[in-house]
């Protein structure tokens, strides 16, 4: 099994909205023809571009989002995961984030070696209440996602998902029982040749 794949730091965004039949989230179609994770859905985010770096932390965070971030990061890279987190945003779904200041970091996870791309991506749950544009007009998202569309979290299980998207779908779920923020972050260590789950407390 090859280790030589680079992991690439990335940001995830579970944008979370209320609905007549419970909360729902924001979920779209990756294209059959991606090399990674082909025809799965999952929530918007992507990995780190350069120009993340060129940019000041928005405004602030809330605290324990950021010393999670930080714990394993340098400053400039976690405020250019807060900015990867709003431009992956806008670029596959249309819509834009006013801020991030209530993003809570719930989630850590790195792709298993053997994939054909590696990632160590951060997952932020953020309300949509803090998008500025209609939540429901995807007519300016790129083609990366297909079928956009906001699910409740019984229903977005029924798709085909990624492992590490149900683990997610269920900190989510428990998240809304106990509140913000989380009392601990999972971590989905794949750095070394055993995986490994630690928690960001």
């Amino acid at each position: 099994m090859k280790y030589d794949i680079p992991i690439r730091d990335a940001a995830t965004v579970i944008l979370l909205r209320d609905g007549p039949d419970g909360p729902r989230v924001l979920m779209g179609q990756r294209g059959q023809s991606a090399v990674f994770m082909p025809g799965k859905f999952v929530f918007p985010g992507g990995a780190v571009d350069p120009a993340d770096f060129n940019l000041p932390l928005p405004d602030t965070l809330e605290p324990n989002t950021w010393r999670r971030l930080v714990e394993d990061a340098s400053p400039d890279l976690a405020t250019a995961l807060v900015h990867t987190a709003v431009r992956e945003l806008q670029e596959e779904t249309g819509l834009i984030l006013r801020q991030m200041s209530e993003a809570h970091f719930i989630f850590r996870a790195i792709t298993p070696p053997g994939r054909p791309r590696r990632f160590d991506a951060r997952f932020f749950l953020v309300n949509a209440e803090h998008v500025a544009n209609d939540p429901d007009d995807f007519s300016q998202a790129e083609d990366e996602l297909s079928f956009l569309q906001w699910v409740t979290l019984q229903g977005a299980r029924a798709f085909d998902l990624p492992f590490v998207t149900r683990v997610v779908l269920a900190e989510v779920e428990a998240a809304l029982h106990k509140g913000m923020p989380p009392e601990q972050v999972p971590f989905y260590d794949h750095r070394g040749p055993i995986g490994a789950i630690r928690a960001l407390r």
